[in-house]
């Protein structure tokens, strides 16, 4: 029976002051099993994005509960949740987020060694070349294309070991051809790791790819595809 990494319980967010402030989150309720591939979608402003920010420790509720990997992250302080994202969750943004004066290996062992991870640039080596930069290790990323940058940031995700790894539009920055290699990367690196993968995106056909769907309107789940073959096989 496969395991609960990820739960949410009445998760409710406000962004912003006063007249500015928006409701982005209401009060949503949402169970993510290991192992699972889970393409978020939904409209712009429609609050997949703070919902996966919420998912990787880098927003914090309002109100409701937050549990990942049996660790209730609404409980700690935000020391607390910076350590445990740093061993537990590897994230992976639409701008790639590299720092400019360092090289790709520079790029992916350094958060290591600030981890106290032993090893860290042998770690970053063996990474870079699973996504086919051997190569090109001691290029800056003004050197790379962006489809290379993309692969630095997966490889600099995937080098603590997490349990759970969130991309945030990963292919939004890049063209049809290049996307589409990130996103083989991607979902090839997840099954061979047995890594959750949890993915924001406006294509449908990289959402498709997922082995579940969960869509988002105005800060609440509009739909989940496991619910609804749960609601099939039942009627069948």
């Amino acid at each position: 029976m496969a395991k609960t990494i990820i739960e949410l319980k009445k998760a409710d967010l406000t962004l912003g002051n006063a007249a500015a402030s928006v409701h982005v989150l209401k009060g949503i309720d949402l169970e993510i099993e290991e192992g699972e591939s889970v393409g978020i979608v939904g409209p712009s402003g429609s609050g997949k994005s703070t919902l996966l920010m919420v998912l990787a420790g880098l927003e914090t509720l309002d109100s409701g509960e937050i549990i990942i990997k049996d660790t209730p992250l609404h409980r700690l302080s935000e020391d607390r949740i910076a350590d445990f994202r740093g061993r537990n969750i590897g994230i992976v943004f639409q701008s790639f987020h590299l720092i400019a004066n360092m090289t790709a290996l520079e790029n992916v062992a350094v958060p290591l060694e600030l981890a106290n991870v032993k090893d860290a640039f042998a770690i970053a080596r063996r990474e870079l070349e699973a996504v086919g930069l051997g190569e090109r290790l001691n290029h800056y990323p003004g050197q790379l294309s962006g489809g290379e940058q993309q692969r630095v940031a997966i490889a600099r995700a995937l080098a603590p070991s997490p349990a759970l790894l969130i991309a945030d539009e990963p292919t939004g920055n890049l063209d049809t051809d290049t996307g589409r290699q990130i996103a083989d990367l991607l979902f090839a690196q997840q099954v061979e790791r047995g890594t959750t993968l949890l993915l924001v995106t406006h294509d449908p056909a990289l959402a498709a790819r997922c082995s579940r769907q969960i869509r988002v309107r105005s800060g609440q789940i509009e739909g989940d595809s496991a619910h609804e073959r749960q609601s099939r096989a039942a009627i069948a």
